[in-house]
């Protein structure tokens, strides 16, 4: 009954420790009486009997120990070159590991669907890094899994804050590598935001995966770019229409903090004109109504001598306009705004936004033909920064890696009850 209870093949109970207090600690061995050498064949003899204490799935609403003596065997052949054998049993225990195989699993799985690992050690009642051990030997298999990643069409690229390190709080960054069809996939995340790390993933992807790469998401990067340039040159490259705005966005800052400058000799104060126009700057202007407009134009005018942020407010409002035009009309509508932008008579701010249009107007433009944006990738960020919460921060990038890609990495779960957990590093 006690072997019924416990729930795995060929085991026989030995015993039950049941301290107050304490986990339950089952006494366990296996029913094998006959055992062949592993290199020979030739029937093995008992040396001895060891106690390995494995932490197992909680029972009775308490934590419990798995104790198994494991049995080693001696060879008795004097040409085997294997002198001594400890027995091994999968259903039990992986070799090496301090879990049971069916309490690794389940780690996992509460892990991979966001837990935090101390939550899952508190109510095993072990301590974090056994819990981790077990996520890694049983969730790398799925993450590595080659049918994780199917045939994509539109791909991502996107940088994460990964950790501030040192006593300057240096941060480190990550990118990610999305696929920003729907429903979105996070395929990987690499160290850094140069090309030199993405590159080198899609690189080792099979040449007929990239191929069918068909369209290529970035923000405003140059390293992104060069990424795709060296390794997708095929794939058509769009900006992403948020940060193209979000630039305009910035610029007209820039313009309003320069004019508060000279015009006031001070940064802005809470009843400066244009201070308090900087959120209807930012605003889209089909969301003012008649009372946010009018109050709008009135801090311009009270703030603005010069025309200056006005001239910026509708540089802005004329470039989200671009994300509104036909196909057939985004390249002549975005040439003119361009050429608009660099006269010498537009602020120099607004020179810099179209000197930077200009050297990105393919990729922009692109988006008419594409529709396909970063928001996945954003998404997908947000979803690693829940992680990132869950975690308290990480140190190091391999646990990093591994649990973002089981949360958001559309593993097959299918798997974990079949899969072989990796070997201990």
């Amino acid at each position: 009954m006690c072997a019924l209870v416990v729930g795995l093949p060929a085991i026989r109970v030995l015993g039950v420790e049941d301290d107050p207090g304490e986990p339950l600690r089952v006494h366990v061995e296996t029913t094998a009486t006959v055992v062949g050498c592993t290199a020979c064949g030739t029937r093995a003899w008992l040396k001895d009997q060891r106690p390995v204490a494995l932490v197992d799935l909680a029972a009775f609403g308490r934590p419990a120990v798995l104790v198994w003596h494991k049995r080693r065997w001696r060879c008795p052949e004097p040409a085997c070159g294997t002198a001594t054998f400890t027995e091994t049993q999968p259903a039990i225990a992986a070799p090496r590991a301090g879990v049971t195989d069916r309490a690794g699993r389940w780690m996992t799985r509460q892990v991979g669907q966001g837990q935090p690992v101390s939550a899952v050690a508190g109510e095993l009642g072990c301590d974090w890094h056994t819990v981790m051990d077990a996520v890694v030997a049983y969730g790398t298999p799925l993450i590595e899994d080659p049918d994780r990643i199917e045939q994509v069409s539109a791909l991502g690229l996107d940088e994460t804050l990964f950790v501030r390190t040192g006593t300057w709080r240096r941060r480190s960054w990550v990118t990610s590598i999305v696929d920003v069809t729907q429903p979105a996939q996070l395929l990987d995340v690499v160290e850094g935001r140069t090309a030199k790390a993405p590159s080198a993933w899609l690189e080792a992807r099979p040449a007929a995966w990239r191929v069918d790469i068909a369209w290529a998401a970035l923000d405003l990067s140059g390293p992104y770019r060069k990424t795709f340039n060296d390794t997708l040159p095929d794939a058509v490259q769009v900006a992403d229409p948020f940060h193209v705005i979000k630039l305009a966005n910035t610029r007209l800052d820039d313009v309003r903090r320069r004019v508060q400058q000279e015009t006031l000799g001070h940064r802005g104060h809470r009843d400066d004109p244009l201070y308090r126009s900087r959120r209807l700057l930012t605003k889209a202007h089909e969301r003012l109504d008649d009372q946010g407009e009018a109050k709008l134009l009135s801090f311009l005018d009270a703030g603005d001598p010069h025309g200056e942020v006005r001239m910026a407010w509708h540089a802005k409002e004329t470039l989200r306009g671009l994300f509104d035009q036909p196909a057939e009309a985004a390249a002549g509508y975005l040439a003119e705004l361009i050429e608009s932008l660099l006269d010498r008579s537009m602020p120099r701010e607004l020179q810099q936004l179209g000197r930077t249009l200009r050297r990105w107007s393919d990729e922009i433009v692109a988006w008419h033909q594409a529709q396909v944006t970063n928001g996945p990738t954003e998404a997908m960020n947000s979803l690693i920064k829940r992680i990132k919460r869950v975690g308290f921060g990480f140190r190091r990038f391999r646990n990093y890696r591994l649990r973002v890609l089981l949360y958001a990495g559309r593993p097959n779960w299918d798997q974990l009850a079949t899969i072989t957990p990796a070997p201990p590093p």
